[in-house]
């Protein structure tokens, strides 16, 4: 039974996914949620924040396997560089742990969890509520794309 870590990265908000493979085939979700910073920290803090509480997510669950969301580069550079510190942050996080990271582009993500690169939100959290047979779509929005990285992943590595 693999379990993998699904990362949707950023400073102020970062999504996290916990999703189990089991022997049958079946996908559990068996945790998910944000780690958030708050914004009148100063961006070095806020970077620190989120690598103790990364690590601390990675002790208490132990992933077998990690994946986190590439950088789709935005018209705003600043976001861009944020998010890129954050994911060099949650990559250095997850390579201490022992654990060897995955990166999947957006477009990626939304082909293997609703089977079309150009899918809307809505469409790839419906799929994560139906693969993770959720009563309702995982909340915050960054927690079910957390998911959703997670299932690209376990889903890539058990067909390659």
């Amino acid at each position: 039974m693999t379990l993998a870590l699904g990362i949707d990265p950023g400073t102020a908000t970062t999504g996290f996914g916990l999703v189990r493979l089991m022997p049958n085939g079946d996908l559990v979700a068996v945790s998910y949620g944000i780690i958030s910073t708050p914004k009148e920290s100063s961006p070095a803090a806020r970077l620190e924040m989120l690598f103790d509480q990364l690590n601390d997510l990675l002790k208490e669950h132990k992933p077998d396997t990690a994946a986190v969301e590439q950088l789709f580069f935005q018209t705003n550079v600043k976001t861009a560089i944020a998010v890129g510190q954050a994911r060099g942050v949650i990559l250095l996080c997850i390579q201490k742990a022992g654990i060897e990271p995955f990166e999947y582009t957006p477009n990626e993500v939304k082909q293997a969890v609703a089977g079309y690169g150009s899918a809307d939100k809505r469409q790839v959290q419906d799929m994560v509520r139906a693969l993770l047979q959720l009563d309702k779509i995982p909340k915050p929005d960054d927690a079910a794309d957390a998911l959703a990285i997670a299932i690209t992943h376990l889903n890539t590595k058990r067909y390659e």
